[in-house]
């Protein structure tokens, strides 16, 4: 524990930022329904990104698939959790794009958001492959479901690009909101 004296002296230049924390690098909420949303040209400058996601879509549906483009596209394998209270589910396979989560569909309850939570980690590094892991949510007049999934991308590209899009047919409505975070490593 510092002694008081030696943490104020830290404010004459010298200020003690944690290790691990977290900056804002891009925000989007959206004014009008829109197909996709994309991060580009993204720092190279952090350990590792968040994600933090409010979606609803337009599809007729309560709940609606929603996944993550990285750059130009490569392989994709993936393992998930899911439950909704009523039944639980769980797999793995290889895919086009990698999932990160789900959103509300128009069905759900009106107003109603889901929300993902999505880590990806060591974006930067050109000797790994790019693991990423989602955290998703969403309510339904007591109908919830909650969706743990993993994932890698066979790559070890660095990460410029993200490219969030929802089920075929469906956009991201109105206050969707999408938030980009660099963790200090």
């Amino acid at each position: 524990m510092p002694i008081l004296g030696i943490m104020a002296s830290q404010i004459s230049g010298h200020l003690f930022a944690p290790s691990g924390a977290y900056d804002s690098i891009a925000t989007t909420t959206l004014s009008t329904a829109t197909a996709s949303v994309a991060f580009s040209s993204i720092p190279q400058t952090y350990k590792h990104l968040q994600v933090r996601m409010f979606t609803r879509t337009s599809l007729a549906a309560t709940t609606v698939d929603t996944y993550v483009k990285i750059n130009t596209g490569t392989s994709y394998y993936y393992h998930y959790l899911y439950g909704s209270g009523a039944s639980v589910a769980a797999g793995s396979g290889s895919i086009a794009t990698l999932l990160s989560g789900r959103s509300t569909g128009s069905t759900a309850n009106a107003n109603a958001f889901a929300v993902s939570i999505i880590d990806i980690l060591d974006y930067s590094d050109t000797t790994k492959n790019k693991t990423i892991r989602v955290l998703n949510g969403d309510e339904n007049n007591g109908n919830g479901n909650v969706f743990f999934f993993s994932g890698v991308a066979l790559a070890t590209t660095a990460i410029s690009t993200l490219t969030f899009t929802a089920e075929t047919a469906s956009n991201y409505v109105q206050y969707s909101h999408f938030a980009l975070y660099g963790i200090k490593g």
